[in-house]
């Protein structure tokens, strides 16, 4: 936690204009404004642009560990769509990081080097759950298939974002839906789901495509 008030304000309203306007287009100044205090008020709690950057990603990387830590203990499809959607909405919730990661890690190249370590830890959750249904018997697919679809998987987490950009019709900087993408990323899963365990996939399928 940031530790008072004043902070988690400064800190709430950094990642609101991320999220809407981009890493780059924001400064200090503007969030001031945005948190409704004085600029010197601001940089007697940060310093810095990238000690705010700092802080929100320390609080995205403790999420993404948090999900990170339950992915071995999942045990059917339905786990596997509400484990998704956490994550998606984990990511939704500090979108900037991965839409603006090229910019992140050219200005903040300490925060590029913890970047590529938690998606070194996705990888590993990813395979650990990809295991664990295969162990299960959730999935029938066998270790080198597994290994392929956990690094589906976090690709596509990873890259949602970017590519929600260039979905035609879209807004550069919408909202997208976390359950949406979650339902999409579970189809990676679906060719190899046993019979018995088709019935959720059934269902998120009538949800999601009617």
């Amino acid at each position: 936690m940031a530790g008072s008030p004043t902070r988690d304000r400064i800190l709430l309203a950094s990642l609101a204009l991320f999220n809407t306007h981009g890493l780059a287009a924001v400064s200090t100044h503007r969030i001031a404004a945005e948190a409704e205090i004085s600029p010197g008020n601001l940089h007697y709690h940060f310093k810095t642009k990238q000690s705010i950057v700092e802080w929100l990603f320390r609080r995205f990387e403790e999420r993404l560990m948090s999900l990170n830590g339950s992915a071995s203990g999942i045990r059917a499809i339905d786990d596997l769509w509400l484990a998704l959607h956490l994550r998606f909405e984990a990511i939704d919730g500090y979108r900037f990081i991965y839409r603006d990661m090229g910019h992140l890690a050219a200005e903040y190249p300490a925060l590029g080097e913890r970047a590529q370590a938690l998606t070194a830890q996705n990888l590993l959750a990813a395979q650990a759950l990809c295991e664990a249904l295969a162990a299960q018997g959730v999935i029938e697919a066998t270790p080198e298939q597994t290994q392929m679809l956990a690094l589906q998987i976090v690709f596509t987490t990873t890259c949602w974002l970017s590519f929600e950009r260039l979905v035609p019709g879209r807004h550069e900087m919408a909202q997208a839906d976390p359950g949406m993408a979650a339902y999409y990323t579970l189809t990676l899963v679906s060719p190899y789901v046993s019979s018995e365990s088709r019935a959720y996939l059934d269902y998120l399928r009538s949800k999601y495509l009617g």
